[in-house]
């Protein structure tokens, strides 16, 4: 029995260890962090320059909104992650709703950044109202594609789980696209620091 167990630890530790997705979404997602993390560090240099001008227009935007953005890319990423564990377990029942789920709070987010940059834009803060305001509309701008990408990606995810065959491939595709929504779901918990808490 002692032999038995062993012989399974070491065929576990010789087992080469599975990289979740594929493997190019993880040279996307290093890419595209990288990309985020200069743009982050360019703001940050250009707010240590002018503290009081970014933190009176820091007092424009509207934190009970993107505080419901953020509470709706949390909660899709939590569906996405419910959705994800069930392909990989082998059981498909219901998935499709969880993907639906988390579409509609990426839809929902969308909806709510239109409303904020109607009222900013009703204010006049716009992209040359000054250097706080063009670092914002850039940088959620990103962001907002990104969103509507990863929309894309869960509406594939909906079609794929709904298959009569499904096939380890296509698990896999499941796992890519829950990695692409999470990255998503960490640039706005970011942006959301930066933008709507840091004063």
């Amino acid at each position: 029995m002692i032999l038995l167990r062993q012989s399974r630890a070491e065929a576990a530790a010789d087992s080469p260890r599975k990289i979740p997705g594929e493997e190019g979404i993880w040279v996307f997602v290093l890419g595209d962090m990288t990309v985020f993390a200069l743009f982050f560090a360019t703001f940050m240099y250009s707010r240590a320059k002018n503290p009081a001008l970014f933190a009176r227009d820091h007092g424009s935007l509207h934190v009970a909104l993107g505080t419901f953005n953020t509470v709706l890319l949390l909660s899709s990423s939590l569906l996405v992650v419910l959705g994800v564990q069930r392909v990989l377990g082998g059981r498909r029942d219901g998935v499709w709703r969880l993907f639906a789920g988390a579409l509609g709070c990426g839809a929902g987010f969308i909806g709510v950044k239109a409303i904020e940059w109607t009222q900013l834009f009703a204010a006049h803060k716009g992209v040359g109202s000054g250097e706080y305001f063009s670092y914002y509309f850039m940088f959620t701008g990103i962001h907002l594609l990104h969103v509507i990408i990863g929309i894309a990606v869960l509406s594939r995810l909906i079609v794929v789980v709904r298959q009569p065959e499904f096939s380890a491939k296509q698990a896999r595709l499941c796992e890519t696209g829950g990695i692409f929504w999470h990255m998503v779901d960490l640039l706005w918990v970011v942006l959301f620091a930066l933008f709507y808490l840091v004063r």
